[in-house]
This record gives C-alpha cells, structure tokens and sequence, in this order.
C-alpha cells in the first residue's frame, strides 16, 4: 500500500527550510485553492503552486530582504523551476529578535502588558 503523500510540494519545502535554515518559527500556507481558477492556472494538475511563507531563523542576521529571500529561493529552485510547480511564493523573513519586537508591538496594538524586551 501507498503512502505518498497528498502535499509533495509543501513536505519538500519544509524539510528543506528546516535542515538548511533551523527555524525557531516555520508556517507554510497553500493558497493555491484561491488561485485556481486564474488563466494560468488552467491547464495546472498540480494543487500546490501558491505559498505564503513565514520563517523565523538566526541565519538571517544581518542580512536585508532582498539577501533572506534569495536564500529561500536558492533552496526551493527545484520545485520553482519544476512544471507545475510553485507558480507563486510570499515570503516572510525574520530573525528572533524581529518576530519577538513585532510580537511584543502587536500585544501593545490589542491593549496587552508588554513586558520590556531584553536587549541582545
């Protein structure tokens, strides 16, 4: 019996994020249903070719955007450049001290205590 999985696409992805970069934080979303119906996407079989990505990792210190998300697509050349593979990717990048900074600010947006951040 076959145990294939029903998302190829999305398990390559997170094993390959998780062993090059160590994420502390890694959500994958799979849009594509929301996509489906686009022009392009018409004569697609695949069902896994719109991600929004969200990885937390120090091996994004002191590096800017446009370097993170290069890093990204570096790892996951093989299934943008594979037919009916990801057709579309959004990427958020962030180190710890960024998740916790935009964390502790969002807590303050809802009227919650924040307690100070430790400075590193």
């Amino acid at each position: 019996m076959s145990t294939q999985s029903r998302t190829p696409v999305e398990d390559a992805m997170r094993l390959k994020i998780t062993q090059a970069l160590n994420p502390t934080n890694l959500e994958i979303y799979n849009d594509s249903g929301m996509h489906a119906h686009h022009k392009a996407m018409k004569d697609s079989v695949s069902k896994e070719t719109h991600f929004r990505l969200v990885i937390t990792s120090e091996a994004f210190r002191s590096k800017m955007q446009p370097a993170r998300h290069r890093m990204v697509y570096a790892l996951l050349k093989e299934e943008l450049e594979r037919a009916g593979g990801i057709h579309a990717l959004q990427l958020r990048t962030r180190t710890p001290e960024e998740e916790a900074k935009l964390e502790a600010q969002e807590k303050a947006e809802r009227g919650e205590h924040v307690a100070d951040v430790e400075q590193r």
